[in-house]
């Protein structure tokens, strides 16, 4: 009898706790959706370019399975490889056509020298026994595997997981222990009130952010062809919108089980935009969610540094896109305050 009571108490608070009655039921669903749009999409279709494409050598290939792209000079190729336009090219001076491939995904250059092969081995054959081909790399090598290539998109994201966890039950517990009270009825105004918990949290997930990179890069020996100083600034500022946004869901959290609940519904799905999959094979109509993502830019911007070697030119516009998702959030929690305190 008694323990039928415990039982029935029970679920009556769970079935009260509607946000709880949601995710148990909308967060597997959603989940489990997103996995099926990923892993049931689209086979990979490469793009591929051919300069300096004789006729009579285009009539014995057959051009079919991928995205073809001709060009009359190699600058031009080149410049469309370096751009991701194209996942590679092939040369056709000489006796054996060479290849060059993009080469920052692994899975994309297997696909890609697939098709090549395929294509190429009518040639081949009406040149007598088959020639090894010249093939190279933009960016990588043979020799590059696949941790290499998702290396940047797990950093980005195990640091943007672990801040979001951390500041948003740290700031809940300022709110559930009345610190935060006290402090509305200070003097202090929402924006500095808001600024402070920002610095103060900050400092410490900026260590936590920059150790954690550190030890990715040079002892577990991630692939790294760019300059650890911009792995840093965008660890920084990713670290600094999980913070942020952490903060802001808080304010919606009761206790720190219902701060948890916000992980499968906020952070899980960002990892299907930011590049951990191919975006090319995801259904057309979920792939624009991405760019509403913060990580969807980090994971681009640690690409570019970590795997391609680039500079500031090609990751500030990403950066700015998360300073700017930084400083919407800092707006919004001056906004939610308003909840506790007008001043």
């Amino acid at each position: 009898m008694r323990v039928s009571a415990l039982v029935i108490r029970i679920l009556r608070q769970i079935i009260r706790d509607k946000r709880t009655m949601g995710l148990m039921i909308f967060a597997p669903i959603l989940v489990l959706s997103m996995l099926h749009l990923v892993f049931n999409g689209n086979d990979y279709v490469p793009k591929v370019g051919l300069v300096h494409l004789p006729e009579q050598v285009e009539n014995q290939l057959i051009l079919e399975g991928a995205e073809i792209t001709t060009y009359d000079d190699v600058e031009a190729a080149e410049e469309d490889l370096t751009d991701r336009a194209t996942d590679g090219y092939i040369l056709f001076d000489g006796m054996t056509p060479s290849i060059v491939l993009e080469g920052s995904d692994p899975s994309v250059n297997g696909a890609t020298m697939k098709w090549i092969q395929e294509t190429l081995q009518p040639l081949q054959q009406g040149q007598g026994a088959a020639k090894e081909l010249d093939i190279q790399f933009l960016h990588g090598s043979s020799e590059m595997g696949q941790f290499d290539y998702f290396g940047p998109v797990l950093l980005g994201f195990f640091i943007f997981f672990f801040v979001f966890l951390i500041a948003g039950v740290s700031f809940l517990r300022e709110r559930t222990t009345g610190t935060l009270e006290r402090l509305l009825s200070s003097p202090l105004k929402r924006w500095e009130i808001v600024i402070g918990y920002v610095l103060g949290f900050g400092i410490f997930t900026m260590i936590q952010a920059t150790i954690i990179a550190w030890y990715s890069i040079y002892v577990l020996g991630m692939l790294m062809e760019g300059s650890f100083i911009y792995v840093l600034v965008i660890t920084l500022l990713l670290s600094l919108t999980a913070l942020t946004l952490g903060i802001l869901l808080s304010a919606f959290a009761q206790n720190e089980l219902q701060m948890i609940q916000f992980i499968p519904i906020v952070v899980i799905p960002q990892i299907f935009f930011s590049g951990l999959f191919n975006l090319d094979t995801i259904s057309e109509w979920l792939s624009w969610i991405g760019p509403f993502t913060p990580l969807y830019y980090a994971a681009e911007a640690l690409r570019n540094v970590m795997v391609r070697g680039y500079g500031w030119n090609d990751i500030y516009l990403d950066l700015a896109m998360m300073a700017g998702f930084s400083l919407l959030f800092m707006v919004l929690n001056i906004l939610i305050l308003k909840r506790y305190r007008k001043i």
